[in-house]
């Protein structure tokens, strides 16, 4: 049975039937009257909450093995693919390492230039290998197949483009270039050189091999501009002394005074009579000699 409710002055409120059937028994609200003093009474509300349910227990072991259980193929075959796959880069490194140190034994060994193309064709893409087209490319220039060298150095660079012996392979070329009297390449080559290397080490080379092909040339004020740059930009080097050396050598180009402009040619028929050529003065009359007489 519902509880009576009062007002403030303590009269009963009636209450519906249906206001009655609506109410939760749970979360209906109470009022009851404490007397506090002896001349009134002090209206105490008393609310009732609805209770909730309680957390469902958790047990963590069950929940793994039940995980485990679910997915118990996708894990393991994971665990196959991860383990396949470091035992393949193992292996992989060992067969790598091996390989490096059998071509850097033949290098070593190395000494012609069928060694040398041996090694090439034995270890491709090994350290050794790229080694190997230099000391080959050099061997064929000893031997002054120059060519033949080139086309070494074009086989590295081609292969190897960003390794770091592509500059001193392509001042190697110019300098076959060069030594098969092929000057305007060579020039062109090192001057290519100079500008894609400007902080390397083959810089300063390849400007001063430009001073010396330019010099051939009868070109010092160009080779004279290079010599004053090489001072510029490596004047802590030791080729700034050499650029200053080559620079005393030069001589200012000097520059011989135009011929005489030839006299207009003019027909003999209206060229103007010249003035007789004067004549020496005739020889003074010299006294004659007494006749000799006549013998008897």
């Amino acid at each position: 049975m519902a509880a009576p409710l009062f007002d403030i002055r303590g009269s009963a409120i009636p209450r519906s039937s249906s206001s009655r059937e609506a109410d939760p028994p749970l979360a209906r609200e109470t009022f009851a009257w404490h007397k506090t003093t002896s001349r009134g009474f002090k209206l105490i509300q008393h609310t009732t909450f609805m209770p909730t349910a309680p957390p469902p227990s958790r047990d963590v072991a069950l929940e793994t093995r039940f995980f485990l259980e679910r997915f118990k193929k996708p894990i393991i075959t994971a665990a196959i693919v991860i383990l396949l796959a470091a035992i393949a880069f193992s292996g992989y490194r060992f067969y790598s390492d091996r390989r490096e140190a059998a071509a850097s034994a033949a290098l070593a060994s190395a000494t012609t230039a069928q060694e040398y193309e041996q090694v090439i064709a034995r270890y491709p893409s090994t350290s050794a290998s790229a080694n190997a087209y230099i000391l080959l490319a050099e061997a064929q220039r000893k031997e002054k197949k120059f060519a033949e060298a080139n086309k070494t150095l074009e086989a590295f660079i081609a292969k190897y483009p960003q390794h770091e012996f592509v500059s001193t392979a392509k001042m190697a070329m110019a300098a076959n270039l060069h030594s098969m009297g092929k000057t305007n390449e060579a020039l062109v080559m090192y001057q290519q050189i100079a500008s894609a290397y400007p902080n390397s080490y083959v810089a300063p080379l390849a400007m001063l091999s430009q001073v010396y092909i330019l010099k051939s040339k009868n070109r010092n004020d160009d080779a004279r501009r290079i010599c004053e740059t090489m001072l510029t930009q490596f004047r802590t080097s030791f080729w700034a002394s050499e650029a200053m050396q080559q620079l005393r050598l030069l001589k200012p180009i000097t520059t011989s005074p135009p011929p005489p402009a030839p006299a207009p040619t003019v027909p003999p028929m209206l060229a103007v009579p010249g003035a007789p050529a004067p004549q020496a003065p005739p020889a003074p009359n010299q006294p004659q000699s007494a006749p000799s007489p006549k013998k008897p």
